[in-house]
């Protein structure tokens, strides 16, 4: 055979490998576990950070507000120097909606060593000890929440005994550009980090999806969140690890009524979201990066690759083996693109959207050796080297 052919057979091999021995990464079925009512609802309070998001807390924040928790609730938002009145908007949509108590803060700038949301989180957290929950809920500003959210996340937790509980909030999949670049985004979270594995206790695997955390107010306390991940930029994974590393039992999983009204109509837009933190995902290491990069050639890129070529060249055995790689990278998309209800025939076009991936990856990589950090609404985070250790 070929050297195409036989790169479509290794292609061909590893997605077997990943539709069989990957915890089950494609399907879509892991919810909120089973879970009943508790006796006593335990006390919960809500921190939000919000860095100039004006634009979204009309749709977001008045969820937070309506839940129907019958035990006390409050919420906590964080101003985190915001500069389009983020805070008195948030007050006013309280005085305007009722419901659970508002309280509005800003802790000023953060100091060296920390990102500007988990110093936000810092804050936030502070307040709240001070009504002495049983839970926090970390929740983004961009994110609204049915008005069961906190009863069945609570519920949750009780009945599974759980430290965390987290769920992928449902991203806005409007236009063009978020069909095709926002569900792959959560499929290829959830193939890092297989839900089902997440899970189990003793099992290595942990992650959170940051805009919705439920979290045990005393595991955050001998796990030292957020301190102990100050720096994190992806700081939904850095919890996650913290907490199973303290021997905290977490889960994950997709979410049906909480969803994100943040609209990413632009590529660029979607590329800044992306790149932003997609180094730091390979912990800034350029061997991870040649490897990711060799890899998602390899998995998405050879197949229709082969296809093409073997097509050209008559090489049956290239043409066939890619199309049968393809098939099943379609195949393990198509339940995402269920989830998101969009028409399957965007799971052909995955391959296309995985180069994007790809280029951003790497102008992530370019960005930090640029010594551009990890930008976000304003602000850029030093490469991790130039961050102080304060102990």
């Amino acid at each position: 055979m070929s050297a195409i052919a036989w790169t479509a057979v290794v292609s061909l091999a590893a997605w077997l490998w990943l539709l069989l021995c990957q915890g089950f990464f494609w399907r879509t079925d892991v919810r909120l576990p089973p879970r009943r009512d508790p006796q006593v609802w335990p006390p919960v309070c809500v921190v939000v950070p919000a860095r100039d998001e004006a634009a979204v807390l009309p749709a977001s924040l008045p969820s937070l507000l309506a839940q129907d928790y019958p035990g006390r609730a409050e919420v906590f938002l964080v101003d985190d120097g915001s500069s389009d009145g983020t805070g008195e908007l948030a007050r006013e949509l309280s005085r305007r909606h009722g419901g659970l108590p508002l309280t509005v803060d800003s802790p000023g700038e953060p100091p060296p060593g920390w990102t500007g949301k988990l110093w936000a989180v810092r804050h936030g957290i502070a307040l709240a000890r001070a009504r002495d929950p049983e839970y926090l809920l970390l929740t983004d500003a961009d994110i609204a929440h049915a008005p069961d959210s906190l009863r069945e996340l609570v519920a949750a937790a009780r009945t599974g005994h759980f430290d965390v509980v987290s769920q992928m909030a449902r991203l806005r999949v409007e236009s063009l550009w978020e069909r095709l670049v926002v569900p792959a985004f959560v499929y290829f979270f959830a193939q890092l980090y297989p839900f089902r594995r997440i899970g189990v206790r003793g099992a290595r695997t942990a992650a959170a999806a940051g805009g919705c955390v439920l979290l045990r107010a005393e595991t955050a306390e001998r796990a030292r969140i957020p301190d102990a991940i100050r720096h994190a930029v992806i700081d939904d994974v850095a919890l996650a690890r913290a907490v199973k590393a303290g021997g905290g039992h977490i889960w994950l999983g997709l979410a049906d009524r909480v969803d994100s009204v943040r609209p990413y109509p632009r590529l660029h837009d979607l590329w800044r979201m992306v790149s932003r933190s997609a180094y730091a995902q390979l912990r800034h290491s350029p061997l991870l990066l040649l490897g990711t990069v060799a890899g998602l050639v390899l998995v998405y890129l050879v197949p229709p690759a082969a296809v093409v070529a073997g097509a050209a060249a008559g090489s049956t055995a290239a043409a066939v083996t890619g199309a049968a790689a393809w098939l099943v990278m379609t195949a393990t998309y198509l339940p995402m693109l269920r989830h998101y209800r969009q028409p399957p025939w965007l799971a052909p076009l995955l391959p296309f959207t995985a180069s994007l991936y790809l280029l951003m990856t790497v102008d992530s990589a370019v960005q930090h050796y640029r010594g551009r950090g990890a930008a976000w609404k304003g602000r850029t985070y030093a490469r991790p080297d130039a961050v102080p250790d304060e102990g």
